[in-house]
């Protein structure tokens, strides 16, 4: 009588919970190692003594956030930042959506198109791109040529907050275009098709159909713009000439000019926090919409 073969053991069964784990694992360790531990490190350097002439004092001291809590000039440099930045949201928002609303609505070759040439400036580096906006708003450049042609006073739009303004407006249009695109899925043509077909008009079918299925879309247009605009360098850098002050233009001041780096860190540190309340806001905001 022949013996019965030995069935294979079955293999191990994979619990939802480890996988998830084991899946998450990898992602999860290189943002320790890469974001986590020197975020850490940077707030403990905000808690450090700044020596003259650069370098620290590993001593433990509140002197660098009480200074920066208690210094008018820091205290409207975050104000100036944060209110540029929505400002320069705002406008991008304005601006990018007719093009985002058109873009989802055309289809086949003509979108392809239109698509490639929105993330077509994406392909120039910033530093370009700036520049090129400093030949075109320059004082002999071909829009205030214009404007003083036309006889009207010709406005300074270079080295101050206007220039910086329009640039970092046009460097995020794309980022906003492909965010409201993202968002645009909810927005149904039928939807519309009905609104018209009970009598409502163009203008009502906007506000109160297209307008209220897009506000994903525009949250989370807003929500990386403005991310995008409070952490930005090198244009207010560039277009401001030294004559705008902003965070990010400050914190390099600190970090590289007066060698300041506990401040730096600091200032960093507040870019941080200013980051986490416009998460928050965009999660209550979403929570509201659901």
């Amino acid at each position: 009588m022949s013996a019965v073969p030995a069935l294979p053991r079955p293999a191990r069964q994979w619990r939802d919970g480890e996988l998830a784990v084991l899946l998450l694992l990898p992602i999860a360790l290189i943002n320790a190692i890469g974001f986590i531990l020197p975020v850490l490190n940077l707030a403990r350097y905000s808690f450090n003594k700044s020596r003259i002439g650069g370098g620290m004092e590993a001593v433990f001291t509140w002197e660098n956030w009480a200074g920066l809590l208690s210094d008018p000039f820091y205290l409207e440099l975050v104000f100036n930042s944060v209110w540029i930045s929505l400002a320069i949201t705002l406008t991008t928002l304005v601006v990018s959506y007719p093009i985002a609303l058109y873009l989802h609505r055309a289809s086949g070759s003509w979108r392809t198109f239109l698509t490639v040439l929105v993330i077509s400036p994406l392909l120039t580096s910033a530093v370009v791109r700036t520049y090129g906006w400093i030949a075109i708003l320059t004082d002999d450049g071909p829009v205030v040529s214009a404007i003083k042609a036309v006889g009207l006073p010709a406005p300074s739009l270079m080295f101050n907050i206007k220039g910086v303004f329009i640039g970092l407006t046009e460097i995020l249009m794309p980022y906003m275009i492909l965010a409201l695109m993202a968002g645009f899925g909810r927005l149904d043509p039928r939807v519309e098709e009905a609104a018209r077909t009970l009598g409502a008009t163009p203008a009502r079918t906007f506000t109160k159909v297209i307008l209220p299925l897009t506000l994903p879309g525009i949250a989370l247009g807003c929500l990386l713009c403005f991310v995008l605009a409070v952490s930005s360098f090198i244009t207010p850098k560039l277009m401001g000439g030294g004559r705008v002050f902003l965070l990010a233009t400050e914190i390099y001041d600190q970090a590289i000019v007066t060698l300041n780096w506990p401040l730096a860190s600091t200032l960093s540190i507040l870019v941080l926090i200013v980051f986490g309340a416009a998460l928050w806001a965009y999660s209550a905001v979403l929570r509201r919409l659901d």
